[in-house]
């Protein structure tokens, strides 16, 4: 177009685009997620440039009945977990981001947490989401050949339905491709 005009500038203001998939993610903090601090502060500035529509919350181990959105708040802020999934439809896409490292009572028992006398069991509210979110996906920041050494880690692993992918760019291709077909 310069050209066309005898070499006045033609300057065209487009918007930038972002990517109009729902994301709810889901970051495990503290214990053994500390090692993994880096990573996950990348991947969630990626996030936040990249998707329109992104919500987050933290949890520690295992969601439960509640998550925050400010650590230093943790046990003053709390969100009711059964909120969340009312708030956001099942157009949302649900990633988890955590090592799934913990005892496996904080999956299987009641009043397993290990900070926490949690009333149902961890295993019940991952199924929840699972079920209220079908397009969803668990990253995993520690490397995937420990996973099958880890008890808590075949857990969780099942209860997402395999949907476990290592938090690496060939890991976060495969679990972007499970998603996309999700959406189908």
């Amino acid at each position: 177009a310069t050209a066309r005009n005898a070499g006045w500038l033609d300057l065209m203001m487009r918007p930038e685009r972002h990517n109009s998939i729902k994301v709810l993610m889901f970051f495990d903090v503290g214990g053994s997620m500390d090692d993994h601090v880096k990573i996950c502060e990348e991947l969630f500035s990626a996030c936040r440039t990249e998707f329109k529509h992104l919500e987050y919350y933290y949890f520690h181990n295992c969601v439960y009945d509640w998550v925050w959105k400010d650590s230093h708040l943790r046990h003053k802020e709390r969100i009711p977990t059964l909120d969340v999934i009312h708030r956001y439809g099942a157009d949302y896409k649900l990633i988890f981001v955590g090592d799934a490292t913990m005892s496996p009572y904080e999956i299987l028992h009641q009043r397993g947490a290990i900070d926490y006398m949690n009333e149902e069991p961890g295993a019940v509210w991952l199924r929840r989401l699972f079920d209220a979110y079908p397009g969803a996906a668990w990253l995993n920041p520690e490397p995937e050949r420990l996973w099958e050494y880890r008890h808590s880690i075949r857990i969780v692993r099942d209860l997402a339905g395999e949907r476990m992918y290592p938090l690496t760019l060939d890991g976060l291709g495969r679990a972007i491709r499970q998603l996309s077909r999700s959406q189908r």
